[in-house]
């Protein structure tokens, strides 16, 4: 019998983040999921009359494609799915596997391969800027496991976050983007923390269910050239199923010219995957009043109550400051107290303390508002 939840998390997806009408093309790219879960998917977009074209995949099958990849391959598939995506008005991506490690072996040049060919051309060059496209992991063991959680309590806490009145923090975060529109310096203190950059007139994005179930940020860029400081995060990330730690990068006129981790040969492998990757292409604060801890899952962590987020590499076409790459990598610090606490300031003005909002017009965000 199907869990309930599940139709209404398909229900959102289909009729709040991409507004399905009838003869839009959507393409559904499922790995490792139910098989329940996909196809109710695909029913609640034929009922909204959408034309769906359904893509299963495992990873441990990709595992071996990208272990064995050539760049004539890569090439090829690439083109093989660009074409696709340029058939499609939507994207849904729904992500699962039970490691979420699965590619950490395989060499980073081969990785590149997929980067270079597939990824860039197909979902960052296309798919990101030329559909209407929500992502999302689907809950497994492992997951449970990263959270520290029971499974039958992580599932419960999935839908919770994931299902929440998107509609109300649409609402509630209207005053932050008007700040933050109207901001020009940012600068961000913390332990290991102390860095400024200009947002100049880089446009302001709320993201409330729209393009990531579960949502809840704000992001801009910062203007490329602009940053300078050093930033510390505290919450560990996965970049293409490799596990960094402790990471720390200090920037002069925008550029990372420090990166340490607990891998740091690793870390500077992929930051000069090429010359956008030590530049900054994002910057945005998390706020989901549900999602308090980091569980190595950047979808949920970049959410977390009272974090931040800051991004090496490719800048949104939203958000713009020019900065091409094909890495974008979400790094979190979260600024709560139990994990060390952390200011954000707006033109000299303290906007945020300890992850809790502390202007009027920006209470409204806080967890025990917004939840």
């Amino acid at each position: 019998m199907l869990d309930p939840r599940i139709d209404t998390l398909a229900a959102l997806l289909v009729e709040h983040s991409l507004k399905l009408q009838p003869g839009e093309t959507v393409l559904i790219e499922a790995f490792d999921i139910p098989e329940e879960a996909t196809a109710c998917v695909l029913e609640r977009a034929a009922e909204a009359g959408a034309l769906a074209v359904v893509d299963t995949r495992q990873n441990a099958v990709l595992r071996s494609l990208y272990l064995n990849a050539s760049e004539s391959q890569m090439r090829l598939i690439g083109d093989i799915e660009l074409a696709r995506m340029e058939r499609m008005n939507a994207y849904i991506g729904l992500r699962g596997g039970a490691n979420a490690t699965e590619f950490s072996d395989v060499p980073e040049d081969r990785m590149h391969l997929y980067k270079k060919h597939v990824w860039k051309r197909v979902h960052g060059e296309r798919r990101i800027t030329d559909t209407r496209w929500v992502v999302l992991r689907w809950p497994t063991p492992s997951m449970a496991q990263a959270a520290a959680m029971s499974t039958r309590a992580f599932e419960d806490f999935y839908f919770k976050a994931c299902c929440m009145d998107y509609a109300a923090m649409a609402v509630a975060v209207e005053p932050l983007k008007a700040r933050m529109e109207r901001t020009r310096e940012i600068r961000l203190v913390g332990p290991g923390t102390d860095l400024t950059f200009n947002k100049g007139e880089i446009p302001v994005i709320p993201c409330t269910g729209e393009c990531n179930i579960p949502d809840g940020e704000c992001f801009t860029a910062p203007v490329r050239d602009s940053v300078n400081g050093t930033i510390t995060f505290n919450t560990v990330t996965v970049y293409l199923g490799k596990t960094f730690e402790n990471v720390s990068l200090t920037l002069k006129h925008g550029e990372i010219v420090a990166a340490t981790s607990s891998d740091t040969a690793g870390l500077n492998a992929i930051l000069d995957s090429d010359e956008g990757a030590r530049y900054i292409g994002e910057f945005s604060i998390g706020f989901h009043p549900n999602i308090l801890h980091p569980m190595r899952d950047t979808l949920f962590d970049e959410k977390i109550a009272g974090s931040l987020h800051f991004t090496p590499g490719n800048a949104y076409e939203e958000a713009d400051n020019g900065n091409r790459s094909e890495v974008h990598w979400d790094m979190v610090l979260i600024q709560r107290p139990d994990y060390g606490g952390g200011e954000i300031w707006f033109d000299g003005e303290l906007v945020r303390k300890d992850g809790l909002f502390v202007v009027d017009d920006l209470l409204g965000l806080n967890p025990d508002r917004l939840g």
